[in-house]
């Protein structure tokens, strides 16, 4: 009788944790299936490679000179990729917020020790999938080599996008542009990390938002 109540209570948790990660994993599937489409068994199978995982606000998920293990999809809060130079200056490569996918990628496929440091802006979800995880994925399912070649090229292209208009733009067409694109970083992000990621002075940015 107590192990049926045992099992039977087992049984219970195990689905009610599969229930909590499938709809964790919702955003995910979404993203997916702008790009594949995936039968309900594909998704559940997928969704078993990743680990979900929280942090705090201000925690640091990754520190440079460690080794990189994962890249992490944003369910939920916002985190910042920098590094910082020889003296001490503060650079942003990234601001990643929900449904954006972030890790060093170059340190995660080459397997050195990254120069940045990820850390978190906001208490933050995220799951974490591992760079042999992700392979066997992509060797099992031809859709999901699919999937990452696709992200792949968007994130380069973006990433492109971001030095040209570095290069390019100046201070306020930056400003413009971001606040344009993605106007609710404008609320949820300081303002000296604002700055830093648009390579302007606080000065200067709170001269644009006045203006």
């Amino acid at each position: 009788m107590l192990n049926s109540l045992k099992n039977g209570w087992f049984a219970i948790l195990v689905t009610a944790i599969k229930y909590v990660i499938l709809t964790m994993f919702s955003a995910l599937r979404q993203q997916f299936e702008e790009f594949i489409e995936l039968s309900e068994e594909e998704i559940k199978y997928v969704a078993s490679f990743f680990q979900m995982k929280k942090f705090k606000k201000h925690a640091i998920i990754l520190h440079a000179g460690e080794l990189v293990d994962h890249e992490y999809f944003v369910m939920k809060g916002l985190l910042k990729t920098a590094l910082t130079d020889e003296k001490g200056k503060e650079h942003i490569l990234q601001l990643a917020m929900e449904n954006w996918w972030v890790s060093d990628y170059d340190a995660l496929t080459t397997h050195e020790r990254t120069i940045f440091e990820i850390s978190c802006l906001e208490n933050v979800e995220v799951l974490l999938l591992t760079l042999n995880k992700k392979e066997q994925l992509c060797r099992e399912m031809h859709k999901m080599e699919h999937f990452f070649r696709l992200k792949a090229t968007s994130g380069f292209i973006n990433g492109q996008k971001r030095i040209i208009a570095l290069l390019k733009n100046d201070a306020q067409s930056r400003y413009t542009e971001l606040f344009e694109k993605y106007p609710s970083l404008f609320q949820r992000v300081p303002k000296s990390v604002l700055a830093s990621y648009l390579g302007v002075s606080r000065e200067t940015l709170s001269r644009f938002s006045k203006g």
